[in-house]
């Protein structure tokens, strides 16, 4: 049986949660630092993940069994959705909610999010048609009210920058956003849709960037992105990691050699390598065990 290990953590992890697993999963040695816990060499097969599974929803922290030899070194780009991901809102739903059409949009955004609207490009344009003559000085007042950074955004590109880790912002959201979100971050480049305007007012049309060839940003341009950026980097998918939250994440995780759901549907945290639903973006350091 193959060895595994097991990452705990949590913004305040107790020694109890630490104890708890480490009784109910034998290891040959456990790391601790704040927050977080490593139990190195544990037996890996289908009752060690239940049981995993189990103490992580009592104690309410994330775990995940991972590969020991697991290295930051071998990767060499990081992909990273936006809304709901490296920024706490939906941008398309905060404009929505000031120019008075909060309760249509957000009810596409979240079918489109759960995979129950397959055409993300569609949706999109659904939703941003209801945006018509909206006055295009909303953006600007939710970048200066409502914009915020998801915990551990900071940490995490400091990191990566300190790693070598080339990064990228591809967001099937706006660039009024993605560009103040790359900006602020110090992210290396990014890729998202352009809302179109006309007389400061929007014009309900919106379109993809360029290096997509004009064409809606949606999950197959997310990993699109992905490999068009290794390729760049004369690397493999492999050797990219790439976080999401919403089913339009779902190809550009699955395209990456090491994927990271955040805050995410069901539909996401399950096929992703590690789920953080508790603890910060920079929480996916820890996967690393050359962080330890």
């Amino acid at each position: 049986m193959a060895l595994r290990d097991i990452v705990i953590q949590a913004p305040a992890l107790p020694d109890a949660a630490v104890e708890a697993f480490a009784a109910a999963c034998p290891a040959a040695r456990v790391s601790r630092r704040a927050g977080a816990a490593r139990l190195h060499g544990v037996d890996d097969g289908a009752q060690t993940r239940r049981i995993v599974a189990a103490l992580a929803a009592y104690w309410k922290c994330d775990a995940a069994l991972l590969a020991p030899d697991l290295r930051s070194g071998s990767f060499r780009l990081l992909v990273m959705d936006m809304d709901s991901t490296l920024v706490t809102i939906e941008g398309i739903d905060e404009l929505a909610r000031l120019a008075g059409k909060g309760a249509e949009v957000a009810a596409i955004t979240e079918a489109a999010m759960r995979g129950q609207i397959r055409d993300y490009a569609q949706s999109l344009r659904r939703r941003v048609a209801l945006l018509k003559g909206a006055d295009t000085g909303l953006a600007a007042q939710v970048i200066r009210e409502r914009l915020q950074l998801s915990p551990g955004a900071g940490g995490l590109l400091d990191a990566a920058r300190t790693l070598g880790w080339r990064t990228l912002l591809v967001s099937g959201g706006f660039t009024v956003f993605a560009d103040h979100v790359r900006d602020e971050l110090g992210i290396d480049a990014s890729w998202a849709n352009a809302l179109h305007s006309r007389d400061g007012r929007y014009t309900g049309d919106v379109s993809g960037p360029a290096e997509n060839d004009g064409q809606i940003v949606d999950a197959a341009a997310k990993a699109r992105a992905l490999r068009t950026h290794c390729a760049a980097l004369a690397c493999t998918p492999a050797q990219a990691i790439a976080i999401g939250d919403g089913a339009n994440d779902l190809e550009m995780l699955a395209a990456a050699g090491f994927s990271v759901a955040f805050r995410a549907k069901p539909v996401v945290r399950e096929g992703a390598q590690i789920a953080l639903d508790h603890s910060g973006l920079d929480g996916l350091l820890n996967a690393f065990a050359d962080r330890w």
